[in-house]
């Protein structure tokens, strides 16, 4: 895969929908760290994740007659309102199947796009696997979360606009689930700045990828409850964004869930935005890793700000980072 031609073409292609989302200082995590932290706040997207990237490059890719037909897609969440938002903007019909653990603030976005919505499966792989058998069966179009060429150039879009934003960047962290953000983002980001290390983050409770990619394989692992239900689950046997994983993640940081949640509260106190568990991996994986990049410039990629209110309310119990500026652990 041309990462960076495939990015150039999908940006042509959703620019006139989507402008760039803002690249800004952090200048709480980078007194925290000692780094030049930015903050790539994908959160601020029409459905507050970067997943509206591929789901939107992807559903303009398709002929009318395709687009007729309807679509069929899985998602925990965000893939699946950004799905329907792309279908929303071209008045085409969809389903998505969604794991019985998916969001209740997620399911009633793709909803409110108009899309049809079916539970199945404890397990986003299971529901991933549903969508596909349903839309073969009906002759409809499936569009995967991640492992569709299509979805990862579009992600790839993000990786552009950091890369063009900024002189130098020393690393760019970077939340893993399927892969499609760290492929695509990660990749564009090589391309234009060679020497940048791609880091993969990812919650200790579902860290799928990270011990596929030690294993040189795909693994069938279970995956326990976790914060960062955008990233939960497990990836497909053939998924195209292995050996690109593989390629351009230079490294993993593995995350616990009592992280995951100071990270949020960080974010909320001290940075002033929403972060779901996703984005808060990323920060929680900078601030494990603060040592190695002081005097370094850090992109954190904010991939998503769609948390329900029960739990924010819970993460946000504990109350703000503790009187060191250090954030609270549970």
């Amino acid at each position: 895969m041309d990462t960076l031609a495939e990015a150039l073409a999908a940006e042509q292609r959703i620019r006139p929908y989507l402008p760039p989302t803002p690249l800004l200082r952090a200048e709480a995590l980078s007194r925290e760290t000692g780094a030049n932290v930015h903050l790539k706040l994908e959160s601020l997207q029409p459905t507050g994740s970067f997943k509206v990237r591929g789901a939107l490059n992807t559903v303009l890719s398709l002929d009318d007659a395709a687009r007729r037909r309807g679509i069929v897609t899985a998602s925990s969440g965000n893939h699946g309102a950004a799905v329907a938002y792309a279908l929303s903007l071209t008045g085409a019909p969809g389903t998505v199947y969604v794991p019985e653990h998916a969001s209740a603030g997620k399911v009633a976005a793709m909803r409110r796009y108009g899309a049809a919505v079916v539970a199945g499966g404890d397990d986003s792989l299971l529901s991933e696997l549903a969508a596909r058998a349903a839309a073969a069966a009906e002759g409809r179009v499936y569009i995967s979360p991640y492992n569709d060429r299509r979805v990862v150039a579009g992600q790839a879009t993000a990786g552009l606009e950091i890369g063009r934003a900024l002189p130098r960047i020393d690393a760019a962290f970077i939340a893993v689930g399927g892969g499609g953000l760290v492929a695509g983002a990660g990749g564009a980001l090589k391309a234009l700045h060679p020497g940048i290390r791609i880091i993969g983050c990812q919650p200790e409770n579902s860290q799928v990828m990270a011990a596929s990619v030690a294993a040189g394989r795909v693994l069938d692992l279970p995956s326990a409850p976790t914060l960062s239900d955008g990233t939960a689950g497990g990836v497909e046997l053939d998924s195209l964004t292995f050996p690109l994983v593989q390629r351009i993640v230079d490294g993993f940081e593995l995350v616990p869930e009592d992280e995951i949640a100071a990270a949020m509260r960080w974010c909320a106190a001290r940075e002033r935005l929403v972060a779901e568990g996703a984005a808060g991996v990323a920060v929680a994986a900078l601030l494990r890793q603060r040592a190695l990049w002081r005097g370094k410039t850090v992109v954190v990629v904010i991939c998503g700000g769609n948390v329900d209110a029960a739990t924010l309310v819970e993460v946000l119990s504990l109350g703000p980072p503790a009187a060191d500026g250090r954030p609270r652990t549970a």
